[in-house]
This record gives C-alpha cells, sequence and structure tokens, in this order.
C-alpha cells in the first residue's frame, strides 16, 4: 500500500486556506492572475502544493483555470450569481422548514442571539462591516444546522464561496443592510410559528431581495 503524504496535503490545503481570504479580501481581486512563481517564493514553498490548492479553489469555482496559461480569480457573470442566488434560495428555504420542525426552543433562542449580535454589527458608529458579513454567514449556516442535512449544507457552503466573490457590492448597498435584517427577523418569526410554509417564503423572499441587490 502506498503510504498517503500528510504533511504535502496538509501543506496544500494550507495554501489554499490562505488564497481563499485572499480572493475573499479583494487582495486578489476576480479576474487578477495568480502568479504562481511569486506567490511559491513568497511562501517558501515548490510549486507542487500551490499547484493543488489552485486545483482546490478551482473545484470551489473561486479560481478559472486556463490550459498553458495558468490560473485567475474568477469574475461572476449576472449569470452566475442569478444561478447561485436561486439555488441557495432552494435550498435555504428546505433547511428553513425542516427547521420548524427539528429545532428545539433552544435552538431558536440561539439563532436569535446571534441575530442580535448581527445587528449590533451592522450599527453605523459602533459595528464592524467584516463582523457583519461573518455573523450573516453564520446565521444562515446555523439555519442549515438546524435543518440536520449535512450534504445541504455543503452544497451550501460551496455555493457561499462563490457569492462571497460579490459581496462587497450587495449588502453594502443603500438600505439593504436594513432590509436584510428584517427579512432575517421575518424568518425567525416564521419559526417560532412553527409556520413551515412561512419560513420558506420568508428565505425565497430574503434570496429574491439579495439578488436584486447583487445585480
Amino acid at each position: 500500500m502506498t503510504a498517503v503524504p500528510l504533511l504535502s496535503r496538509a501543506l496544500y490545503e494550507e495554501v489554499a486556506e490562505l488564497l481563499r481570504q485572499r480572493i475573499f479580501s479583494r487582495e486578489l481581486p476576480p479576474g487578477a492572475w495568480i502568479d504562481e512563481l511569486k506567490i511559491a517564493e513568497e511562501l517558501g514553498i515548490s510549486r507542487t502544493p500551490l499547484r493543488e490548492a489552485i486545483k482546490v479553489l478551482a473545484a470551489e469555482g473561486l479560481v478559472t483555470m486556463k490550459v498553458r496559461r495558468g490560473a485567475y480569480v474568477t469574475e461572476v457573470s449576472q449569470q452566475d450569481l442569478r444561478e447561485v442566488y436561486e439555488l441557495l434560495a432552494l435550498l435555504e428555504a428546505d433547511a428553513a422548514e425542516s427547521a420548524c420542525w427539528r429545532a428545539t426552543e433552544d435552538d431558536l433562542a440561539a439563532l436569535e442571539r446571534m441575530h442580535a449580535d448581527l445587528e449590533a454589527a451592522a450599527d453605523p458608529e459602533t459595528g464592524s462591516r467584516e463582523r457583519f458579513f461573518e455573523l450573516n454567514e453564520a446565521f444562515h449556516l446555523r439555519l442549515l444546522d438546524l435543518g440536520q442535512n449535512r450534504w445541504r449544507k455543503q452544497l451550501v457552503n460551496d455555493l457561499r464561496k462563490v457569492m462571497k466573490l460579490n459581496r462587497h457590492g450587495s449588502l453594502f448597498k443603500q438600505g439593504r443592510v436594513a432590509e436584510s435584517l428584517a427579512e432575517h427577523r421575518a424568518i425567525l418569526d416564521a419559526l417560532r410559528r412553527r409556520d413551515a410554509a412561512g419560513a420558506a417564503q420568508a428565505v425565497r423572499v430574503h434570496f429574491a431581495n439579495g439578488l436584486q441587490a447583487a445585480v
């Protein structure tokens, strides 16, 4: 049996995460070519783990690879965004419907506390944009947890990575933060009433409005 190179695997995963964060922070903006030689020298690694890391990001949709040309950060088109939002709406609406039957009162109380933290992060005087993004994603992922389907959550995680390529151009459009928070409250209200159809519809409205802001 061939030995598994655990250290090499750990290295390319670490490199993938580093590049992923550079992409999300716009240090590597959409359309930017990934300079393999420069990055390998900067990190003090060979190009082999770097190329493996790039393959991981390509599988996630964050990087586009061109034969004999290298790879660049994916540029998300309006059609891409529509497709991603449509799938997220479908999957997260299903999760919200399931959560109405599966979530305990303590689960919902914790989700409400998370939303209170999100509202605090949105405060223009004392809040933080990055903290808002972090908590907003955490809110959605926690709702997925309450739906209790790990395959659904895995699909959403991958789709949300693509959506992050455009996140700075959507939530902070005029008035969108306040609208988004109100939409979250509508989802929470439906969950509290154990209104599965209402929760699913509130999620669909949330993503429809998010898509309108994004494009």
